[in-house]
C-alpha cells in the first residue's frame, strides 16, 4: 500500500510580459524565480489581495441577476414572437439516474445584442415524453427565461425511470423547438453491461466546420464528456475564417476579441447557430467542463494571460462565466458567484462507471517558467504547486476511496501523462500540461492506489490531436508498472484541417514509450465500457476547411479491466 500523498494548497505567481508562440498558444514568457513571479517592477504581485472599488467590483458581480425583483419584472407577450426563438436549439445534460437537465436559450435574432428580444422575462413551457411523437408525455411544465441570463432555460426533470432514453421539446407563444433526445443514468448499484460515452474538444469556429459533431449525432452513444474549448475568444472575420463563407457575412462585433458579458453572449449565440453542433446536443445528453478559451488562453486561476490589473481578469472571468452557465446544459449548483463558478461535479453510472469531472483552470498554480515547452527544473517540480487546488484534489480522493464502480473515469483538459518533445537527455515538457505540475499529477496517482482503483481512465482534450497512452507508476523507467489509461481526443475543428502524422510525430513517439497512439486529424474519440474491459475507437475526419468530410475509424485500442495498459484492437 503506498503511503497516503499529501495535498498542498496552490502556488503563486506573475509572468513576465515578454511573449513567445507554442504548439499550445501564445503565453508571456521570461525569466521565472519565485521572486520575480511574486512581484513585478513597480507593483504588487498578481496574486494580491484585492481592495478597494476594483475588489467590490469583481468580487460582488452580480449583473442584476432576477431573483430579487422577478415579480416586478416585466413579463413580455410571447404571442408578439414573430420569428423563431429556438435558433440555438435544444440540449440536455448531466444524466442522473431519476433526472436530466433539460436546456434552450430565446434568441429570434442570434446575431443581435440580447438575441433580438426586448428586456423582460418569457413563459416557456416544456414536455417530456417516451416517443419521439410526443403521444406519451412523461413529465410537463413551465419556466421563465429572464432578460439577466439572456432567455436561457433550464428544468431539472425529476421522477424519471433510470437508463431510459426519452424526448423533450420547449413551447413559447406559437413557437415549437426542434426535439431532443436525452437519456437517463442506470440506477446505483445497477450492474449494467455496457456504457458507451464520446469525448470531444477545441471547436473554434474560425478554423473549420463542425463536420465532427455531425457525425457524433449520429452516433449510438449514452453520453457526450464536452473537455473544453466549447468556444475560443479569438477574432471572427466577416466570412466566419478558414469556412470562408460565400453566402453570408457575420456581424462586425465578432471580429474582436471576446472580454464583456455581451461579447460572450454572442460568441455563444455564433457557436450555437451551427447546425451540426446543434444536431448534437439534440441527440445526446453532454456534461461540459471548460479549458482556457471559454475565458482567456492559458490563464491560471486569477492570473491572465496578459499583463492587466487583476481585478479587471476577474471581471472578465466573472463574465466568461455567466455566459458559460447561461450557454450550458448545467444545474443550479453550478450557477456562478461573481468570478467563482463549482463546475468539478460526480456522475456514477451503475456499478460499471464513476465519472470525476475536473476543472483544471479554476484553482491551478501559474505556470511554471512563464509557460510554453521548458526543461522542466526546481520551478515545475516544487511539491507545493497544484493543477486543481486542494479542495478539489481532496474531493476527487474522497470519492474514489468510496468508488465500487468498475471503471474510475476523470474527464478534464490537459494532457496527463508525461509527453517529452524529443527522445534526447535535452527533452522539453509542456508547463501548461500536467507535466509543468508533477507533483499534483504523482499525488493523484498515488492517492489512486491508496483508494485501490483498478481501473483508471483519464479523458483528455486540449491539444488538438489524438494520444493513447499508458499511465506508468514511473514515467522514467518504461518497465514501470502501467496504473491506468489516458485517452485523448482531437478537436473538433481548432487547428483547422490537421495531418495523420504531425510534424513531431517521430520525435514524440519516440521520446514516449507509453504514448501508443498518436494522430493529428480532427475528430472524437468513443469509449465503451464493460466489466471486462475498455475500447477506445479514434474517429478521425479528412478535413474540416471543407464541410461534408466523411469520418472513418483511425484506431482502436482496448484495456482488460484489471489489467491497465492499452492494446491494439
Amino acid at each position: 500500500m503506498t503511503a497516503a500523498p499529501t495535498s498542498t494548497a496552490p502556488g503563486q505567481g506573475v509572468r513576465s510580459t515578454q511573449n513567445v508562440r507554442s504548439a499550445e498558444g501564445v503565453r508571456p514568457v521570461g525569466p521565472s524565480t519565485a521572486a520575480t513571479r511574486l512581484s513585478r517592477p513597480g507593483g504588487l504581485g498578481r496574486r494580491r489581495l484585492l481592495t478597494g472599488a476594483g475588489a467590490v467590483a469583481a468580487l460582488a458581480f452580480t449583473m442584476n441577476l432576477p431573483a430579487a425583483g422577478t415579480a416586478s419584472a416585466a413579463e413580455l407577450d410571447a404571442r408578439r414572437i414573430t420569428e423563431n426563438p429556438f435558433t440555438l436549439g435544444v440540449a440536455s445534460g448531466d444524466p442522473l439516474p431519476g433526472s436530466v437537465l433539460i436546456w434552450t436559450r430565446l434568441a429570434p435574432r442570434p446575431y443581435e445584442p440580447a438575441g433580438g428580444l426586448p428586456a423582460g422575462r418569457v413563459q416557456v413551457s416544456w414536455e417530456l415524453a417516451h416517443d419521439e411523437g410526443f403521444r406519451r408525455i412523461v413529465r410537463r411544465g413551465s419556466v421563465t427565461a429572464h432578460a439577466e441570463f439572456a432567455h436561457s432555460v433550464r428544468a431539472d426533470v425529476q421522477g424519471l425511470d433510470s437508463g431510459r432514453v426519452y424526448y423533450y421539446r420547449f413551447r413559447t407563444g406559437s413557437w415549437t423547438s426542434p426535439a431532443g433526445r436525452t437519456r437517463t443514468a442506470p440506477a446505483a448499484g445497477t450492474r449494467n453491461s455496457s456504457l458507451t460515452l464520446a469525448a470531444v474538444s477545441c471547436q473554434a469556429y474560425h478554423d473549420g466546420y463542425f463536420t465532427a459533431h455531425r457525425h457524433l449525432a449520429a452516433e449510438d452513444v449514452d453520453v457526450v464528456f464536452h473537455l473544453g474549448d466549447y468556444l475560443y475568444e479569438y477574432a471572427v472575420t466577416a466570412t466566419g475564417g478558414a469556412r470562408n463563407y460565400t453566402d453570408r457575412r457575420l456581424p462586425a462585433h465578432y471580429n474582436r476579441e471576446t472580454v464583456t458579458l455581451e461579447d460572450y453572449r454572442l460568441r455563444y449565440a455564433l457557436y450555437k447557430s451551427d447546425p451540426d453542433l446543434r444536431a448534437a446536443h439534440a441527440a445526446h445528453p453532454f456534461v461540459v467542463t471548460w479549458d482556457d478559451h471559454e475565458t482567456e488562453n492559458n490563464y491560471a486561476g486569477d492570473i491572465p494571460e496578459n499583463d492587466v490589473a487583476p481585478e479587471e481578469f476577474l471581471l472578465r472571468r466573472a463574465s466568461a462565466y455567466r455566459a458559460y452557465w447561461e450557454n450550458q446544459p448545467l444545474r443550479a449548483p453550478q450557477r456562478p458567484t461573481g468570478p467563482d463558478m463549482r463546475l468539478h461535479r460526480r456522475l456514477t453510472f451503475g456499478r460499471l462507471a464513476q465519472f470525476d469531472i475536473l476543472d483544471t483552470r479554476q484553482y491551478r498554480s501559474d505556470q511554471a517558467y512563464g509557460d510554453g515547452w521548458r526543461t522542466p527544473g526546481p520551478e515545475s517540480e516544487d511539491p507545493a504547486r497544484t493543477m486543481t487546488g486542494a479542495a478539489q484534489e481532496r474531493w476527487l480522493i474522497d470519492g474514489w476511496r468510496v468508488s465500487d464502480a468498475t471503471w474510475n473515469v476523470v474527464p478534464q483538459q490537459v494532457t496527463f501523462a508525461r509527453r517529452r518533445d524529443v527522445p534526447t537527455a535535452a527533452y522539453k515538457l509542456s508547463m501548461d500540461a500536467w507535466d509543468g505540475y508533477p507533483a499534483s499529477r504523482q499525488r493523484v496517482l498515488a492517492w489512486a492506489e491508496a483508494a485501490g482503483v483498478e481501473n483508471l481512465m483519464v479523458l483528455t482534450g486540449d491539444v488538438h490531436v489524438s494520444y493513447a497512452f499508458d499511465l506508468k507508476k514511473d514515467f522514467d523507467d518504461p518497465a514501470s508498472r502501467t496504473v491506468g489509461t489516458e485517452i485523448v481526443t482531437t478537436s473538433v475543428s481548432s487547428g483547422k484541417d490537421g495531418a495523420e502524422r504531425p510534424a513531431n510525430w517521430e520525435n514524440q513517439t519516440r521520446a514516449n514509450p507509453h504514448m501508443k497512439h498518436y494522430d493529428g486529424r480532427r475528430g472524437y474519440a468513443v469509449v465503451t465500457l464493460t466489466p471486462k474491459e475498455a475500447r477506445a475507437d479514434f474517429r478521425t475526419v479528412s478535413a474540416v476547411t471543407t464541410p461534408g468530410a466523411p469520418v472513418s475509424t483511425a484506431a482502436s485500442f482496448v484495456t482488460e479491466a484489471g489489467n491497465p495498459g492499452l492494446t491494439p484492437a
